[in-house]
């Protein structure tokens, strides 16, 4: 029987692969009894292949089956009629459809008289077909019926192991010779129902060997996600294991396939211990040997790998395999584990002596058991957690695998606290973690500080002392590279063991002072740095409270930083400086600020100090070291964050009485802050975590270094603004051939031109060292005899230079454009202070600079950082003096004064600008030659700056307005000023002033608003002011009426023109004050109405002896003078309307010729008659036939 049972040998199926004939003449019958069918019909069947060595390797096979007796039978099932067979077969899949499970009928067999078995042993060779295929059709119409359960089908046929081979030799004929009809796939699918099918399939395949993959990939992709849970499951692992040991060689494309898929992994682990075992029998595995590492690379990269489907798949296997009701001892997961369980207690029975190649096998383990219990819930036995403790707490060699080692056995003992289950245990794990302690600087000296594990050690025991076990998990998360492995509720013993055993927090603080900084800090280092426990130290106050200096190893760090910048520097100064700053509850302790001394050492290498050192050696480099640049960005960031700490508590700092260090405003005038944040900016990946909240600093406490207006500016192509140098004059750009090109300004201005030139095409650094000699000559540009050209190029080397140094650039343009006074004493520079605390010192400059647009643009630029800088200057000033007693009120008071300051600052700086608007003599004279004049430039360059102060504060354009400026400006205000649109809604305030002067300038405002934006919101404004106007007839007195009027009554004429229909509102307006001043003069004077009917006609008062008081006289004037000014604004509105009747109410060509025919007239007179307009031109009359209301 058992020799009937047996499987086809790996040796027969690879000669039957590889068609090697004398390798199967060496074999014995007994091996070859299996692939007879095969080497019939090659002996037989007439082949494709006609060569001589073929025909060779023929009669040595027709050698092999000479001698067998069971070839006869063989032979005499190849002697059948197929086609008809075929045929039969065809009509029986069809009848099979129909009939469904019924077997009673069938086209291939008549009634059967005997059992199946016994007639297959009565029946000739066809009929034996016959009965097989009935067979096999019959189970395979049942597989398609039986969806829910593995049908099994009993059959005598395949049961019978007396007629076993015989049976599998008709199989494998009848599906050589009708392969269409019996598809190999098909087949395999249908032997997994029947007894011994997987023998008999492996003897089909054997005798198909081509086929060999195809029925493997399958059975595979046929199979179950968890093969080991039914009987068809287990019955295809099977089936597929013979197949895998009859071809050794495909069993890692087996194992493949099932990973692909995400099916049968019970397959998968059982053709990995297959291997396994292979390996230990052929090569037993050394201390060194690698034949063990398959297992364990295998499951660790099914549930460490990056394919999350693999992933969830394994592990649910897993976690499935710990519920199966079955004896778990058969299953694949239970052999996965004993091998596991062996191959570690081989490895620490080999000896005490440590190996590089244990401590990569043992971490291998550690990660493998620490993935099984986060991802498939794994449960260990006692006698895995024994083995287990024992593997963590080796000791590992000196190397970077040992480093290695160490961290995640310290992470496994975290996740799995439970290991430690009794006293023996825990003391163990004790002397393993001061082990570790003991060697932590030799590993450190062996190999590098990147790779040690003394950091995390540390950094478990402070999260432990401050109970942070999220931290904890996180740490575990890092290192292990697995979620949810840390349970909080588990871990009380070993933080026990932690925080009062082994570290306690003095020991914790008093070792991480006298660690070794990391040199080049960056963020490309991994593992567990200096750095992650001083930061944690420093959170938790632990310092402050034990009394231990930090601030030196905090100075250090800095200064061994480099870029990409490490993500928790930027953390580590914050809470350093909130430890030096705030008091703690725990400690009142404090930690020492960095001195100034040691911040200036920082920088010592800036481009201040850099650009000087090149303009004495009279070189030139490209770029400070990117290595120096990570100190001075990271010092910055301290100095201003620890600013705006101290003014965030100062309230609390004052109560408390407390007096904390203040750096002075001198200490950061010597650190190019702009030229860093510009870096920063730039290369914002190198300073990733950094940029954002130094910004964020810098615009709350200097946003007159961080200017939109800079940063623009600073985008720009350097490129397209510098100009081709001439090749006459091409000499070296230095600072005593400056000097001479200034000298020789007047006389040779080319010279001036090429040194200028050549600055722009410098870098920003490099033109530091030319920056005093360009302030300097800032007062010779505003010459007029200085070319216009040499002016501009000035100013772009003075916006080039403003990007690197700013503040001192700003002070020396200001002292350098200042008034200077004919006096005996030296006048004292402004300072920084003196600036900031008065902007309006920048104006009391020379007064061509008003005349000069380049030098006025350099002059407001620097007006409009030193507004931003005074107002942080006050708001600052009321943080760090807060007021203790009756505070809400006081403050309240404090802000309201500061805003009026604010606002009378910035509303005087715009009423000096607009008054420099107003021409001057030679402006009159300069204005002859057109509109391209200094004078227009400067109204735009003026008018640009308001609009970005009124954008800034909207309501300094109310205050302004309020104020009131010269009328003679509004043209350019309203014209030039694009946001002074905002006005409209304060003219209405402005009209209910009691001063008839804002009331004046409000209309007159209005009506050049009117005419800029005729907006609806403008039309009720104009009502507004013309209903106003209408009530000023009745409420002024004749002396204020008459003023009144002559200012606002010409102002009509554009309402009309912005608004045409307000033209009937306006002409009954000017008729009734018509009527005022008709009333008033004949009342005067006598006058008849006739002698004031020409408008152009001089009033010359009645030669009578009468005594008339000289204020009525120039009363009288007065009226007479608003009298004319009613009528020419009155014909000016008629000649509108006349415009806008004729178009709509003529045709299109007398209206054409009559609207030019007005428009063209220069000399129309205009009388009134009987309530009716006449309008006459020389003896023409016309009437207009609208009369007045």
């Amino acid at each position: 029987m058992s020799r009937l049972k047996s499987f086809v040998k790996c040796e027969v199926f690879h000669a039957m692969q590889n068609v090697d004939v004398a390798a199967l003449n060496k074999l014995p019958e007994k091996d070859l009894r299996p692939v007879l069918p095969c080497l019939v019909r090659m002996a037989l069947c007439k082949p494709l292949d006609e060569s001589e060595s073929w025909s060779a390797s023929k009669k040595e096979v027709l050698k092999i089956l000479s001698g067998i007796e069971v070839v006869n039978s063989i032979v005499a099932l190849l002697s059948i009629d197929f086609h008809a067979l075929e045929q039969d077969v065809n009509k029986e899949q069809q009848l099979r459809t129909k009939l469904g499970g019924n077997q009673s009928e069938s086209i291939l067999i008549s009634q059967l008289q005997n059992g199946v078995a016994l007639e297959f042993e009565r029946s000739d060779p066809p009929r034996r077909l016959r009965l097989l295929l009935s067979e096999l059709l019959f189970v395979s119409s049942q597989m398609r019926e039986s969806k829910t359960e593995f049908y099994q089908k009993r059959s005598e046929m395949f049961e019978s192991l007396v007629y076993l081979e015989e049976v599998a030799d008709v199989l494998c004929i009848a599906q050589a010779e009708l392969p269409s009809l019996l598809p190999i796939t098909e087949v395999a699918e249908t032997l997994l129902h029947v007894p011994n099918g997987g023998w008999m399939l492996c003897r089909l395949v054997a005798n198909s060997p081509d086929c060999y993959k195809e029925v493997c990939n399958s059975l595979v992709s046929n199979g179950d996600r968890q093969d080991e849970e039914t009987v068809g499951g287990r019955r295809r692992l099977k089936v597929l294991m013979a197949l895998a040991r009859m071809n050794p060689k495909e069993i890692y494309n087996i194992r493949a396939l099932c990973v692909e898929k995400c099916k049968m992994p019970g397959l998968a682990v059982a053709l990995t211990l297959e291997m396994y075992n292979d390996s230990l029998m052929s090569d037993p595995p050394g201390e060194e040997g690698g034949s063990d590492t398959d297992v364990v690379g295998f499951v660790s990269g099914m549930l460490l790998g990056n394919d999350i489907g693999v992933k969830e798949w394994f592990s649910h296997y897993v976690k499935i395999g710990q519920k199966l009701k079955r004896e778990s001892s058969v299953t694949q997961l239970h052999r996965l584990r004993q091998c596991l369980l062996e191959q570690m207690i081989l490895m620490l029975d080999q000896g005490h002596t440590p190996s590089e190649g244990r401590a990569i096998k043992g971490s291998a383990f550690i990660r493998l058991y620490c993935a099984l219990k986060s991802l498939a819930a794994f449960k260990f036995t006692d006698e895995e957690m024994k083995i287990l403790l024992k593997l963590i707490t080796s000791r590992p060699p000196i190397c970077k695998a040992g480093a290695r080692f160490v961290s995640l056995g310290l992470c496994m003992l975290i996740a799995c606290p439970y290991l430690l289950g009794n006293s023996d245990q825990e003391r163990m794990a004790v002397e393993w973690i001061r082990w570790t302690m003991s060697v932590e600087k030799e590993f450190k000296q062996e190999v590098s500080s990147n790779c040690s594990f003394g950091e995390m050690l540390f950094l478990i025991a402070i999260h432990f002392h401050s109970n942070n076990m999220t931290a904890i998990g996180d740490l575990v998360y890092l290192t292990l590279g697995l979620k949810n492995l840390v349970k909080a509720n588990a871990l009380a013993r070993i933080r026990q063991i932690f925080t009062y055993e082994i570290f306690t927090e003095q020991v914790i603080t008093s070792h991480a002072v006298k660690v070794a900084v990391t040199s080049g800090l960056n963020a490309n280092m991994t593992g567990y740095l200096p750095i992650n426990s001083i930061y944690q130290l420093l959170k938790s106050r632990s310092f402050s409270k034990h009394k231990v200096p930090i601030k030196d190893w905090i100075y250090k760090q800095i200064c061994n930083c480099s870029t990409p910048l490490h993500p928790l520097v930027t953390s580590l100064i914050d809470v350093f400086v909130t430890s030096v700053v705030i008091k703690s509850t725990k400690t009142d302790h404090l930690n020492e600020p960095i001195t100034e001394e040691e911040i200036l050492h920082v920088y010592k290498s800036s481009v201040f100090h850099w650009s000087k050192d090149k303009s004495e050696e009279g070189e030139s480099s490209n770029q400070i070291p990117a290595s120096e640049l990570a100190p001075q960005l990271l010092m910055l960031y301290y100095l201003l964050h620890y600013e705006d700490t101290v003014l965030s508590h100062m309230k609390s700092l004052m109560m408390a009485n407390r007096q904390v260090k203040s750096y002075p405003d001198t200490l950061l005038a010597q650190i190019p802050i702009n030229f860093l944040l510009q870096t920063a900016q730039r290369d914002q990946e190198k300073f990733a975590g950094l940029f954002s909240p130094l910004l964020k600093l810098l615009v709350t406490h200097y946003p007159h270094l961080c200017a939109v207006e800079d940063w623009l500016e600073a985008s720009l192509v350097q490129d397209s603004l510098v100009a081709e140098t001439s090749v006459i004059y091409s000499v070296p750009c230095t600072i005593e051939n400056l000097n001479d090109a200034l000298r020789n300004l007047t006389s040779c201005p080319m010279k001036m031109i090429s040194q200028l030139q050549s600055m722009l095409k410098m870098s920003a650094p490099d033109l530091l060292q030319f920056s005093e000699p360009i302030v300097s000559s800032l007062p010779i540009m505003l010459d007029e005899a200085v070319p216009r050209k040499i002016v501009d190029l000035v100013k772009k080397v003075w916006f080039l230079l403003h990007s690197v140094s700013p503040r001192s650039l700003r002070l020396a343009t200001v002292n350098s454009l200042r008034l200077t006074e004919r006096t005996t004493f030296k006048m004292t520079p402004y300072t920084e202070n003196d600036i900031t605390v008065d902007p309006l010192v920048i104006l009391r400059c020379d007064e061509r600079v008003f005349r000069c647009p380049p030098i006025l643009d350099i002059v407001l630029r620097v007006l409009s950082a030193y507004l931003q800088a005074s107002r942080v200057f006050l708001h600052n000033h009321m943080l760090s003096n807060p007021i203790l007693e009756n505070a809400a009120q006081a403050e309240r008071e404090r802000h309201d004064l500061k805003s009026a300051l604010i606002a009378a600052q910035e509303s005087a700086i715009i009423q000096i600008l607009l008054e420099c608007c107003l021409p001057r003599e030679d402006d009159q004279r300069e204005g002859e030659d057109g509109l391209l004049n200094n004078l227009r430039e400067v109204h735009c360059i003026i008018c640009s700056f308001i609009h970005q102060l009124f954008i800034t504060e909207p309501h300094l354009a109310k205050l302004v307005h309020f104020q009131g400026y010269p009328d003679s400006l509004l043209p350019i205000t309203t014209t030039g000023i694009p946001s002074i649109h905002i006005c409209l809604d304060y003219i209405p305030e402005i009209l209910s002033q009691p001063q008839s002067e804002k009331q004046i300038f409000a209309i007159k405002l209005m009506s050049h608003l009117c005419c800029q934006y005729a907006l609806p919101r403008s039309l009720s404004v104009a009502k507004l002011c013309i209903n106003v106007m209408f009530t000023m007839i009745g409420v002024l007195e004749n002396k204020e009426r008459v003023n009144f009027f002559l200012e606002t009554v010409p102002c009509l004429t554009k309402v009309c023109q912005a608004f045409p229909p307000l033209c009937e509102d306006v002409t009954s307006f000017l008729h009734q004050i018509g009527r005022v001043c008709m009333s008033h003069l004949t009342s005067a004077s006598n006058l008849r109405e006739t002698e004031l009917s020409d408008i152009d006609k001089t009033y010359v008062p009645l030669k009578k002896k009468v005594k008339v008081d000289t204020s009525t006289q120039e009363l009288t004037m007065k009226y007479q003078s608003l009298y004319r000014s009613v009528q020419q604004t009155f014909a000016r509105v008629i000649v509108k309307s006349l415009e806008v009747i004729t178009e709509q109410a003529l045709e299109p060509e007398g209206s054409d010729y009559w609207i030019n025919t007005v428009r063209e007239s220069d000399d129309w007179m205009f009388q009134w008659d009987d309530g009716q307009l006449q309008q006459t031109k020389g003896s023409n009359k016309m009437t207009v036939k609208q009369s007045l209301r």
